[in-house]
């Protein structure tokens, strides 16, 4: 235990943790050198594809230094702020972390958010500037402004570049210094903290763990303290990245225990390991937060036969991604889907981009929204997240929306332009410093589409970070879509009420273009509280009774056109409108 160290690596996203890891893998020689490719543990297609890391990777590695060996046990961690959560169950499993700043880019929105985390847990923070190789790199500004900011000495920032190697052996030299060691008892019972899990079709759930007290060695019973699953696991280990197998986990130790267990629900990420001997008072380690959705969307299969295997693959989904949350929801013309909370739209893109890839399921997501606060008469409280859920205006006092406290990091140049679109997005001012902009928002403003018009105005050079506050006042209602009389209710909106006649107009005029004609007129309305705020009429499919007909005497067309003017009375007061799913997926889409 004396020569492990655990540590993480945290920045802003694209300041280069994946490249850091790959020298830090040949460097120790943990991967061959033939099998070594570029972002090595960013394992997932998704994650290669789009240059960022979306699941924490734990790996061990070996380094010698002084003539001692030392076990390095590294965990890679996100940087976008949507899966912030994956950073936060990283660091309750190490003593230290590099914090990684971008020589070119300088201090950024994660990078001040992850360091507050890990101050926050107690951990030996190493700065580093990198890519240093750049010749666009600042490196000594850089090293000023993490200085004057974190409030680090010149000396302890190291200079190094992920790319070429430089400086990286002088990083894990620091690494062995700095760290303090795994102080927990090996001779305690057996305490192991879960901090990621997956499954594993031949070993069942297999949960990641860090050892904290006491050791484990095959076979063992071993039981879980919250769902209280008492199992023998199948294997045990270590990432090595691959998975390896130990006969032991021992205190300070990151790996792995395969239970077993193919019932998802009985283990869950912040859940303690514990020897199935018992005996004693045992205290749980302490888990997690519970992460909040801020962003809420319906998914559905696209095929509705495959709506059990979108609930396997959501189950198994949660059990690699905690912060996912789910519920079943019946839509009518969409059919039967799930309403998922998740932490933003990165996060919604990648939810569904992984069942289609992992899973084999293809979807279908609507809008997002968020979660409001509604004030009933009676003055009882309740959130609200989809517009079917809206109760009527009569049963409502107070509608209350979400408002996150969002810092924006610019340069200067960009300034005016930056505090211009938060005015457009009812951005309150409040507060700027040399770093970085402070405005108050809401949460759907800050969704519906902020983050691409901020990166579209800074040339990409500006980031956010927010948190929610909390809910304030807002004129919300809940803006219906009627074809020919019946509502349609996946249509339904949540909007503001001076935005709702905008969006209405919007809306059935599109629905006008995508509806093929009946054969009478079909009206298409808007309405807010039963109140029409916007119309449009499809007309009638013309058909041609007369065609045929030839000679006879004028009353014989007369009584035919009479006849069809009766039906096409009596199908307008009736008729039914068929409103096809791919309308729906069209008009949604758009």
């Amino acid at each position: 235990m004396n020569n492990i160290r655990n540590f993480a690596i945290i920045s802003h996203v694209d300041h280069g943790k994946s490249t850091l890891a790959d020298r830090f893998l040949e460097m120790t020689e943990t991967v061959d050198l033939k099998k070594m490719h570029a972002q090595f543990l960013d394992s997932m297609d998704l994650e290669r594809e789009k240059g960022i890391t979306i699941k924490l990777k734990p790996v061990r590695m070996m380094y010698k230094m002084g003539g001692e060996k030392y076990i390095l046990n590294l965990i890679d961690t996100p940087g976008h702020v949507d899966f912030s959560y994956e950073v936060e169950r990283s660091l309750a499993a190490c003593e230290g972390v590099i914090l990684l700043v971008d020589s070119t880019k300088g201090i950024q929105a994660q990078t001040l958010s992850n360091f507050n985390k890990a101050k926050k847990q107690g951990l030996v923070i190493i700065p580093a500037v990198n890519k240093i190789d750049s010749p666009l790199a600042k490196i000594e500004d850089t090293a000023k402004e993490i200085s004057s900011v974190f409030g680090f000495r010149s000396g302890d920032i190291l200079r190094i570049s992920g790319k070429t190697g430089e400086n990286v052996e002088k990083l894990l030299d620091a690494l062995v210094r700095r760290v303090p060691l795994p102080s927990q008892n090996v001779n305690k019972p057996f305490r192991a903290l879960i901090f990621d899990s997956f499954y594993d079709p031949h070993l069942g759930v297999v949960a990641v763990v860090r050892v904290f007290d006491g050791s484990l060695s095959l076979p063992s019973e071993v039981r879980l303290f919250h769902s209280r699953a008492l199992f023998r696991p199948l294997d045990m280990g270590f990432f090595g990245p691959e998975m390896s197998h130990l006969e032991a986990l021992s205190a300070g130790d990151v790996g792995y225990i395969a239970t077993g267990l193919k019932d998802i629900s009985l283990v869950r990420v912040g859940d303690t390991v514990l020897s199935g001997k018992g005996g004693g008072v045992v205290v749980p380690l302490r888990g997690y937060r519970e992460p909040k959705p801020v962003v809420y969307l319906s998914i559905f299969p696209e095929n509705s036969r495959d709506y059990g295997s979108l609930r396997k693959a959501l189950e198994k989904l949660k059990l690699n991604d905690a912060s996912l949350e789910y519920s079943p929801e019946n839509a009518g013309s969409l059919g039967i889907g799930f309403r998922c909370g998740v932490l933003g739209l990165l996060h919604s893109e990648i939810t569904q981009e992984r069942l289609l890839r992992e899973f084999g399921v293809s979807v279908f997501a609507t809008a997002p929204s968020v979660s409001y606060k509604i004030v009933l008469l009676e003055g009882t409280e309740m959130f609200v997240s989809s517009a079917g859920d809206f109760p009527e205006a009569q049963y409502t006092r107070e509608v209350y929306e979400p408002f996150a406290k969002v810092s924006i990091f610019t340069p200067p140049a960009f300034i005016g332009a930056v505090m211009d679109l938060c005015d457009k997005k009812r951005g309150v001012f409040a507060g700027m410093d040399s770093l970085k902009l402070v405005y108050e928002m809401p949460l759907f403003e800050l969704i519906s589409g902020f983050y691409d018009s901020l990166k579209s105005i800074s040339s990409g050079y500006a980031s956010i970070d927010y948190e929610v506050l909390g809910y304030e006042r807002a004129d919300v209602v809940c803006m219906d879509v009627l074809l020919a009389g019946e509502k349609i209710a996946p249509l339904s909106h949540l909007v503001r009420r001076e935005d709702a006649g905008f969006m209405g107009r919007n809306l059935v005029r599109r629905l006008k273009e995508l509806l093929p004609k009946e054969q009478f007129p079909v009206s298409i309305q808007a309405a807010v509280g039963g109140k029409i705020i916007a119309r449009e009429t499809l007309s009638a499919a013309g058909k041609n009774v007369l065609e045929g007909i030839y000679g006879g005497h004028r009353e014989r067309k007369d009584k035919l056109l009479e006849r069809q003017r009766r039906g096409k009375r009596r199908l307008k007061q009736f008729g039914k409108v068929h409103l096809s799913r791919e309308v729906l997926w069209t008009l949604l889409r758009s």
